[in-house]
């Protein structure tokens, strides 16, 4: 499985598909801009709201849980890519988040 850094996804937003696998609360209390929302339990059930024919860059807290997602995705036939470190790392490198439940 690929994975990129939160500098190299700061370097391509907004023009990817990046999905927040996290649970609901974890989202609104901070997310990248333009994260979309989809809990990791729900992935199986969501995956056809995801276009196959465009990358997926999939984050989480640390990127346990988006390694999980990105390879359940890979194996669907999408191309996925994990945010290595995740969310924390993104504000741990002082990047902006938004808050609240709007990507």
């Amino acid at each position: 499985m690929r994975e990129i850094s939160v500098a190299e996804l700061k370097a391509i937003l907004p023009d990817v598909n990046l999905v927040d696998v996290r649970e609901p609360d974890e989202y609104v209390a901070a997310h990248v801009p333009g994260a979309v929302l989809i809990p990791l339990a729900t992935v199986p059930v969501r995956v056809n709201e995801l276009d196959k024919s465009q990358t997926q860059y999939i984050i989480c807290k640390s990127g346990g849980r988006s390694a999980q997602a990105a390879d359940f995705l890979i194996a669907q036939g999408y191309d996925a890519v994990n945010v290595a470190g995740g969310t924390m790392a993104w504000l741990e490198a002082g990047e902006a988040a938004h808050v609240g439940e709007q990507p």
